[in-house]
């Protein structure tokens, strides 16, 4: 989409900034706020409450001026909806729930006519089964990873798993929550999945999982901001991950986790994050990760990216510090092309080192959407 044709019409002087009602709809509101502008949240039907009541605007509490109630998320793409936002001067910050609740992305990136802060069609790029993924990206980009236990392009068959792994199932209903579990051999990989998908707790296409090594380290997401406006790469903040159960099992004795886990089975749902810090020496290392990552997703050809400015804004690069001859090392097994669902980053000591004090992702998001409108460089940073 043409960036111009998308702000055509717009009042630059009362933009609103506009989410779906989840993931990270309150950092994002929150940090509008904070630099000026109105917040429009399109809410699911049944979950609205939290934006509409909670969270909506009233003097001065909350954070949630507007709210727009669909039927379904998908329900963003409805012509009147899709006319109300623009009516409205809305600039969008979307995250991964426009992929995860979205049946067709494409229709997120050709006919959602309405201007996007960030990189519209790098988010399809966090799954793995797309034709080049994050995988592809973290290796032109030169960051290392986990080995992966890739099938052939020739014979199909994938090589033999000969080290501890994580194959990265997923729930049988909802596919796009983790059902992940390990394995050390290929006698063990069959055994264990068949057994967790006759138990229904894996999907039955367990066997196209991605399989890549179990690294053993302490996991650390490192979450970054890249402005077009400055060129510069921020490091906002780093946290870790709390998972349902598995923080659950994790609190009990070794005694009592054999006992439960013969009753309940192991799940690592995401529910929440952590902040956490990591040590100075460790920075220049993940400043280096996210300058090559910057630097990749620039790179990328038009069919990936037609707009040709590769990341804007927030990212993420997740994975573990882990330790080998004396010295440690950073290790990436996921990314995130947008806004992570982290408000909690606030809570770690590095934006305030750059801006003087600490600031969430959602609020750095709006600092950079005011500076954008007051010089005139909007285009820039929508897509």
């Amino acid at each position: 989409m043409d960036t111009n044709d998308l702000l055509k019409g717009y009042d630059l002087k009362k933009l609103t900034v506009g989410v779906l009602g989840g993931h990270s709809a309150l950092d994002v509101s929150h940090g509008a706020k904070q630099w000026g502008f109105d917040t429009v949240c399109v809410a699911r039907k049944g979950r609205e409450k939290t934006y509409a009541q909670y969270f909506k605007t009233r003097g001065e509490k909350g954070c949630i001026d507007e709210v727009v109630t669909v039927d379904q998320f998908d329900g963003v793409l409805d012509e009147k909806v899709q006319e109300r936002l623009r009516a409205m001067n809305t600039v969008f910050v979307h995250n991964r729930y426009f992929w995860v609740y979205f049946k067709d992305f494409s229709k997120v990136e050709n006919d959602f006519n309405v201007p996007v802060f960030g990189s519209r069609t790098l988010l399809k790029l966090e799954e793995r089964d797309q034709p080049y993924n994050q995988y592809h990206l973290l290796k032109d980009a030169g960051i290392r990873t986990p080995k992966l236990y890739e099938r052939s392009a020739v014979s199909g068959q994938r090589s033999v798993i000969d080290r501890p792994v994580l194959v990265k199932a997923s729930e049988p209903a909802r596919g796009y929550e983790r059902a992940f579990f390990a394995v050390s051999s290929e006698e063990e990989y069959e055994e264990t999945g068949r057994r967790l998908e006759k138990e229904g707790k894996i999907g039955k296409n367990w066997r196209e999982a991605t399989v890549e090594e179990f690294v053993v380290g302490a996991p650390v997401n490192f979450n970054y901001f890249y402005s077009p406006l400055t060129k510069e790469l921020e490091l906002l903040g780093t946290d870790t991950r709390r998972q349902t159960n598995l923080d659950g099992f994790l609190r009990m004795t070794a005694q009592d986790q054999a006992v439960a886990r013969k009753h309940v089975p192991l799940k690592m749902i995401e529910t929440g994050h952590i902040a956490c810090t990591v040590k100075e020496s460790i920075l220049e290392k993940a400043f280096d990760l996210g300058e090559k990552f910057v630097a990749a997703t620039q790179k990328l050809p038009k069919a990936l990216d037609p707009s040709g400015k590769g990341i804007i804004g927030p990212f993420a690069l997740q994975g573990a510090v882990v330790a080998e001859e004396g010295k440690e090392d950073i290790v990436i097994f996921d990314v995130s092309l947008r806004i992570p669902g982290s408000p909690g980053v606030s809570a770690t000591p590095y934006s305030g080192y750059l801006h003087g004090r600490s600031m969430s992702v959602g609020e750095r998001c709006g600092m950079e959407l005011r500076s954008a409108v007051d010089h005139g460089r909007l285009e820039e940073v929508v897509t």
